[in-house]
């Protein structure tokens, strides 16, 4: 068989292993790292990666080569947890976190989330659609190529559905595989203060029509202090599950409050943040083999020191993933080689870590293992290509844009860190 396209003369091609589910513990530390590699793509498949000059054997006279001598590859990037959907922006609050008003405390106030809610319900469907597409070309000219995204600044069924149908319809327009996710439990809207279980009904009562409507494949609640307790998360999860909806929940971000045993119980896909989780709730997120999406740059943009415990959860043998967050609030980035690089820096995770988080791993967050996250045959020839000559130096040289090229579905989609 002859390739379509060939990728040849990489310095280094970072290739995962995929063992029909997410990497654990010292599992992420292992990958093979090929020499002078190349990658080839047929039908936007990938056909086979290899070392030398063995390429040339998948070649006739119609087969494009791309020289990429003195760069390196690696499987695209996933973004596995962002909140992209949402109107305005809370510049405004950065004042008050620089003097040290405490995020709840923003949220108490009448700001935070619940100042996106008013901007999200007032924007139109074209202006949420305009930010968004901003935000993800941002995203893939820095090298991702399938991003996760939330609803949640509508908290009534309109504009909940308002945000997905933006997803949705950007995952047509474009090249980027878009993940999405019903989160109306992302806050007590105003109102609700002193019942929220009536709000929790209401949540559940948009469940069928979300459904019905095929808008989102997961569902999502922010288990926290001030926002909804264990039980009320248990009770959404479990009324979410039953509409077919696989589960995360955003846990120990700033209390524990129980959303960990929650995840466990339910068998979430995933835990988000996990900035103050415990000994024993690594033991249990490990035991019920939740994968914990873990979130340096809202740890960072809030000026906290609790990054969460990647090692203590590698060394208890859990999946983990680094994701942006991105979101107006906590951590306004749409730059996920950051979070790589602080993954590297603050939580002193290895480079092979760190790309095993934001690839296989990120792939069996989202539930796409099967057809991207790594460069095994038949998966689609998603490709983030560096300007770099190891792979080491992408983390090393931070806070800089190093993805040179972007290749989605065998297609170029940035050249030069410019959109195609």
């Amino acid at each position: 068989m002859t390739a379509d396209k060939i990728l040849a003369h990489l310095e280094e091609v970072f290739c995962p292993e995929d063992l029909g589910r997410a990497l654990r513990g010292a599992e992420m530390s292992k990958a093979k790292i090929l020499k002078n590699a190349y990658i080839a793509i047929k039908d936007g498949k990938i056909l086979e990666v290899g070392e030398g000059d063995a390429y040339k054997r998948l070649t006739n006279a119609a087969t494009e080569l791309v020289d990429l001598k003195g760069f390196v590859a690696t499987p695209g990037l996933i973004d596995a947890h962002t909140h992209l959907v949402y109107g305005g922006s809370r510049e405004n609050e950065f004042s008050m976190k620089l003097n040290g008003m405490e995020y709840l405390e923003i949220l108490a106030a009448g700001g935070g989330i619940l100042s996106t809610l008013k901007a999200t319900k007032k924007a139109s469907f074209d202006e949420l659609y305009a930010k968004t597409r901003g935000l993800l070309e941002h995203m893939v000219v820095h090298g991702v190529t399938a991003v996760e995204a939330k609803s949640g600044y509508g908290t009534d069924l309109e504009t909940e559905v308002k945000e997905l149908e933006v997803l949705d319809k950007l995952g047509k327009d474009m090249p980027v595989e878009l993940i999405k996710t019903f989160m109306a439990a992302h806050v007590i809207p105003k109102g609700y203060e002193n019942n929220p279980d009536t709000y929790v009904d209401e949540v559940i009562e948009m469940m069928p029509t979300i459904a019905q409507k095929k808008l989102a494949e997961f569902c999502d609640v922010f288990c926290e202090s001030g926002v909804f307790t264990a039980e009320q998360s248990f009770r959404i999860l479990t009324e979410a599950k039953k509409h077919g909806f696989k589960l995360r929940i955003h846990s120990d971000e700033i209390k524990n409050i129980g959303g960990v045993q929650v995840a466990h119980d339910l068998q979430a896909v995933s835990a988000e943040h996990l900035m103050v989780v415990d000994d024993e709730e690594i033991r249990l997120l490990a035991e019920a083999n939740v994968i914990g999406n873990l979130l340096p740059g809202t740890t960072f943009s809030l000026m906290k020191d609790t990054y969460a415990p990647a090692r203590k959860m590698l060394d208890a043998g859990m999946a983990i993933t680094l994701c942006t967050d991105s979101n107006p609030g906590s951590c306004p980035t749409a730059n996920l080689q950051f979070i790589m690089q602080l993954g590297c820096l603050m939580m002193r995770l290895t480079p092979i870590e760190v790309f095993n988080a934001v690839t296989i791993n990120a792939a069996y967050s989202v539930d796409r293992a099967k057809t991207m996250g790594s460069f095994h045959t038949g998966k689609d020839a998603n490709i983030t290509v560096f300007d770099a000559k190891t792979l080491d130096y992408v983390l090393y040289f931070f806070a800089t844009n190093l993805a040179k090229e972007v290749y989605i579905k065998g297609s170029l989609a940035v050249k030069d860190r410019q959109l195609v």
